[in-house]
């Protein structure tokens, strides 16, 4: 069962088992448990949305969760070209936590979809990718 992006939440998934047993063929399992969270990530996406032209930018936080530790250790784009983005990490409050800023590159009006692919030092989770949905209308009025 994926737990991915359930952190913090209970999760219950219910299953259909068939047997050969003629009193009782068929009957349910339901797996049911808190998630724990590994990293808080505010807010949970990031989308860029704007006018031909202009400044397109918006910043999200990652934060480790206290009892799961980690650093990043390298990053990347995996998906898409219309982005550029700054990763840095800061101090606040005795905790270590992230900043990444992502920049709007397209140049024209449309819709786009890329993955930051966030690499960490962690063996219970290697990886997290950071969605980003870019929207850029033309800069002509309305009329």
């Amino acid at each position: 069962m994926d737990t991915s992006g359930y952190g913090g939440r209970t999760l219950s998934k219910r299953i259909t088992v068939q047997t050969n047993d003629p009193n009782q063929s068929l009957f349910y399992l339901t797996i049911m448990g808190r998630v724990e969270k590994f990293v808080t990530i505010i807010p949970k996406s990031l989308t860029l949305r704007g006018v031909v032209g202009n400044s397109i930018k918006q910043t999200m936080r990652i934060i480790p969760e206290k009892k799961y530790p980690f650093n990043i250790v390298g990053h990347n784009l995996s998906h898409g070209n219309n982005i550029s983005y700054e990763l840095e990490q800061v101090k606040r409050s005795e905790r270590i936590e992230y900043l990444l800023t992502v920049e709007n590159l397209k140049k024209e009006k449309g819709a786009y979809f890329n993955i930051i692919s966030i690499k960490t030092d962690s063996k219970l989770k290697p990886s997290i990718n950071i969605r980003v949905k870019g929207y850029i209308q033309d800069n002509q009025p309305i009329k």
